[in-house]
C-alpha cells in the first residue's frame, strides 16, 4: 500500500509543479503590468493658470474629439456616461467625466486626468479599454491636454451618476493583460513618427487634427486581429484605408479623390453637399463635432485627406454606355425587372432617372461610396430604415429619407439595392433577400414592427 501511494505521489508531482509555476508565472504577469501601468505622473499639476481662453479652447478641442458622443448616453446628461458601446468581448459602458467629486472626475489631478486620455490607463491604476481611443490621443501636445481638462473641470456641469458596470465575461473582464496591449500598440504621448511629413502648415493641422483629437483613424482604418488600428498615421499604408464598424461599411479617405477639398468642407460641416448626405455613425460625428469647428480647421482637415496618396482605380471604358443604357431604360419605363420597377416608384422622383439627385438635397446614387461598397449592409440599412441629415448652424434643416422597411420584403429591398449596386456607372456584386433579412433583424424594434407589418402584407 505503501509503495502504490509513493507511485501516485510522484505521478502528480509533475502536474503540481506545473501548476505551481503557472500560478506563479501569473503572478508575474500581473506585477508587471502594474509596473506597465505606472507611466505619467499621477500627480502633475496644470503648468499654466486657467483662464477663460485656456477653457474656452478646452471647448473647442472637445468638440474635435468628439468626447460628447460616447460620454453622453441617448437621453441622458451630457457627459455623464453610460453609452453602451459595443465590442468583441461584450459590452462596454462609457464613464462619467463630468466634475461632478463622487461619480466622475472632480478629485482627479491633472496627472489622472492626462494619464487616462493620452496613456490609456485609468486614476486607479487599471488599463482603459481601447474603445476609449488613447493611441489616437497620444498625439494631443501637452498645451491642448491641459486646456481640455481646463474645460471639463471648469465649464462642464457635474453630473452625479454612478458608473454603470461593464457587460464583459470572465476571463474577458479582467483588465491587467490590457497593459501588454497597449504597450505593444498604443504610442506614448511624444513618441512616433511626426503626425505628418510635411511643410505646409496647413496639411499639418490637418493632420493633427485628423490623427490625434479627430481620432479619424478609429473607424476608417481596418484592424488587425489583436484589435489594434493597422496604422496610426499615413507612413501606413492602411491607414485610413477603409474598415467596417457595426456592419456598416467604413469609406477610404485616402486622397478622396471623388471630392473636392471644399466639397469634404461642406460634408464636414453640415451632414451634405453637392453629391452626398451623411448616414449612420457619421451623422452623430457631424452634429456633435465637426460642424462646430472652424472654416479653417476643416479646410485643414480637407488639405490633409487630399494630400494623402489614395487608390487610383481605372475608369471603366464602357462608364458612359452604361450609365446612357440604364436612363433610357428608366426613361422608356418599359419591359422592367422588379428592382427598376421599385426605384422608379419609390426612389425616382427624388434621385431621378439619371441617378445625380439634386445638389445639397438629394444625394447622387451614381457613384456613391455606400452602393459601391464590397460589403452592402450599409445600403440596405439606409433602404429599410431610411436617414436623414443632422441640423447644423450652416444648415439647420432636416432633409429625412424615409424608411422602406414596412413597405418592400426582403426579396424586394434585395432586388432594389442590387439594381443600384449595377445601376447607371455603379459596378458592385448583388444583394440576397438573406442578406436583407440579417439587416432587419438587428433594426430598432419601430423598424422591427414596420418590417413585419410589410412581410404580412406582401404575403
Amino acid at each position: 500500500m505503501r509503495n502504490d501511494a509513493l507511485r501516485s505521489s510522484k505521478r502528480r508531482s509533475p502536474w503540481l509543479i506545473l501548476l505551481v509555476l503557472a500560478i506563479l508565472l501569473l503572478i508575474a504577469a500581473w506585477a508587471l503590468s502594474r509596473v506597465l501601468n505606472s507611466s505619467g505622473d499621477a500627480a502633475a499639476q496644470l503648468s499654466q493658470p486657467v483662464t477663460p481662453a485656456l477653457i474656452a479652447q478646452g471647448e473647442v478641442l472637445a468638440r474635435a474629439g468628439d468626447c460628447v458622443a460616447c460620454h453622453t448616453a441617448h437621453g441622458g446628461k451630457p457627459f455623464a456616461g453610460g453609452l453602451g458601446i459595443q465590442s468583441p468581448i461584450g459590452t462596454i459602458y462609457s464613464t462619467n467625466i463630468t466634475p461632478d467629486k463622487s461619480t466622475g472626475i472632480g478629485s482627479w489631478s491633472y496627472g489622472d486626468f492626462e494619464r487616462a486620455v493620452r496613456r490609456g490607463i485609468g486614476h486607479d491604476g487599471s488599463a482603459l479599454y481601447p474603445a476609449m481611443p488613447f493611441p489616437s490621443y497620444a498625439k494631443v501636445t501637452d498645451a491642448d491636454s491641459e486646456a481640455l481638462y481646463a474645460y471639463f473641470m471648469n465649464a462642464v456641469a457635474p453630473v452625479q451618476q454612478a458608473n454603470q458596470a461593464n457587460d464583459i465575461p470572465f476571463p474577458l473582464s479582467a483588465r491587467w493583460p490590457l497593459a501588454y496591449w497597449r504597450s505593444l500598440f498604443a504610442p506614448l504621448p511624444g513618441s512616433g513618427a511626426p503626425v505628418a511629413a510635411a511643410t505646409d502648415p496647413q496639411i499639418a493641422r490637418g493632420a493633427y487634427l485628423v490623427q490625434g483629437l479627430g481620432h479619424c483613424g478609429s473607424c476608417h482604418t481596418p484592424r488587425a486581429l489583436t484589435m489594434q488600428e493597422k496604422g496610426l498615421d499615413d507612413s501606413s499604408a492602411h491607414y485610413l484605408g477603409g474598415a467596417e464598424l457595426n456592419q456598416w461599411a467604413v469609406p477610404p479617405l485616402r486622397g478622396v479623390k471623388h471630392w473636392s477639398a471644399q466639397e469634404l468642407v461642406a460634408y464636414l460641416a453640415t451632414g451634405r453637399n453637392s453629391t452626398a448626405s451623411v448616414a449612420g455613425e457619421m451623422k452623430d460625428v457631424v452634429q456633435n463635432s465637426t460642424s462646430h469647428m472652424s472654416q479653417e480647421d476643416l479646410q485643414a482637415i480637407a488639405a490633409y485627406l487630399k494630400s494623402i496618396p489614395g487608390d487610383d482605380r481605372p475608369v471603366a471604358a464602357d462608364l458612359e454606355a452604361r450609365r446612357s443604357a440604364t436612363i433610357h431604360t428608366l426613361t422608356a419605363a418599359t419591359d422592367l425587372d422588379l428592382g427598376q420597377r421599385l426605384y422608379l416608384d419609390n426612389c425616382g422622383a427624388c434621385h431621378f432617372v439619371t441617378g445625380q439627385g439634386a445638389p445639397r438635397t438629394f444625394p447622387r446614387l451614381d457613384g456613391a461610396s455606400i452602393i459601391n461598397s464590397p460589403n452592402p449592409t450599409g445600403l440596405i440599412h439606409v433602404i429599410l430604415a431610411g436617414a436623414q441629415t443632422p441640423s447644423t448652424a450652416q444648415a439647420p434643416s432636416i432633409l429625412p429619407m424615409p424608411g422602406f422597411a414596412g413597405r418592400m420584403d426582403d426579396s424586394e429591398v434585395a432586388a432594389l439595392a442590387t439594381f443600384l449596386r449595377q445601376g447607371w456607372g455603379n459596378d458592385a456584386p448583388a444583394v440576397s433577400a438573406g442578406q436583407v433579412e440579417d439587416v432587419r433583424k438587428g433594426l430598432p424594434v419601430k423598424h422591427v414592427g414596420e418590417a413585419a407589418l410589410g412581410a404580412n402584407n406582401a404575403q
